[in-house]
């Protein structure tokens, strides 16, 4: 099947007639001269095989089936014109969109009151919504169920937009009644222990683990729980240590009644970065969402 081009030119020059009624008006609508509309007019009226402009008497009058497309001719030409011109600028004062975001509790306790802060002072009718990570990264985003997605991910596929926002390191967490710690936590004593450890993608295994793996050393991990929070108050009732980001220790360690100590072995920092799908890299909310996360993760640093 060949499909005949559409030459969207003579949809403007349609609007302007049926608009006007006048080909000189229409002209000058269009910012055309008379000539060019009149050649514009005689090829509309071969491509739809209507007069669309008719003389009666000394005035002129829309064909019957113009006259029928009046108001529909209007409607496609505007929304053409939109489609075509440069996206409008976001303006956070009037928008109600709605901000979904793909985070771990470890994100939220970080960012998530100062990005709600932000957002309510910037964009006071807007709607951020916090949804638990998942075990795929990419999928919500990729299909649109998300926007943005804050945390560590060491595995994406290449399509996908990241910013790095700020770099983590790690420190051990013990209650600070702990019988077996009292000064420094040396690696011995640390292997000795019964850990927790945060899988918020419920995978097994972690930087700590291959860490020791290269020593030919593993660890003791009896409790496995996907929250940061929780791993925390688990470790503030118990004799188990905690190898966390050092933000969230020292955040939390007032609250908990913890000791924030540093890791018997060489851990190397890691980068928590905010995600993207690139089909609305341009899109401007997206844009002014995004920086707006930056700003509130600057804060950290």
């Amino acid at each position: 099947m060949k499909v005949s081009p559409v030459d969207l030119n003579l949809l403007a020059v349609l609007d302007a007639i049926v608009r006007t009624k006048s080909v000189s008006r229409a002209a000058e609508q269009a910012g055309m001269s008379k000539a060019a509309m009149s050649h514009a007019l005689a090829r509309l009226r071969e491509r739809i095989d209507d007069p669309v402009l008719v003389r009666s008497g000394q005035s002129w009058h829309l064909s019957e089936r113009a006259e029928a497309v009046r108001e529909r001719v209007r409607d496609v030409a505007e929304s053409a014109r939109e489609l075509l011109e440069p996206e409008r600028a976001f303006d956070p004062q009037r928008s109600a969109r709605e901000f979904r975001v793909h985070v771990t509790d470890h994100m939220l306790a970080l960012l998530g009151t100062d990005i709600g802060t932000e957002l309510a002072r910037e964009a006071p009718h807007c709607t951020l919504r916090f949804l638990p990570i998942q075990p795929d990264d990419a999928s919500p985003l990729r299909s649109g169920q998300v926007d943005l997605a804050l945390g560590v991910f060491p595995d994406l596929p290449p399509e996908l937009r990241t910013q790095a926002l700020f770099r983590e390191r790690f420190a051990c967490v013990v209650r600070k009644d702990h019988p077996r710690v009292a000064g420094k936590l040396t690696l011995k004593c640390y292997l000795s222990m019964k850990h927790v450890l945060v899988a918020p993608r419920g995978r097994s295994g972690s930087t700590v683990d291959l860490a020791l793996a290269e020593r030919g050393l593993t660890r003791n991990v009896t409790r496995f729980v996907p929250y940061f929070v929780v791993a925390l108050d688990l470790v503030s009732r118990t004799d188990c240590v905690l190898t966390i980001s050092e933000r969230l220790a020292l955040a939390y360690a007032e609250r908990f009644a913890l000791r924030v100590l540093r890791p018997p072995l060489v851990l190397a920092p890691y980068t928590i970065s905010q995600v993207w799908h690139p089909r609305i890299d341009a899109d401007p909310s997206h844009r002014w969402f995004r920086t707006l996360v930056a700003n509130a993760a600057r804060k950290l640093m």
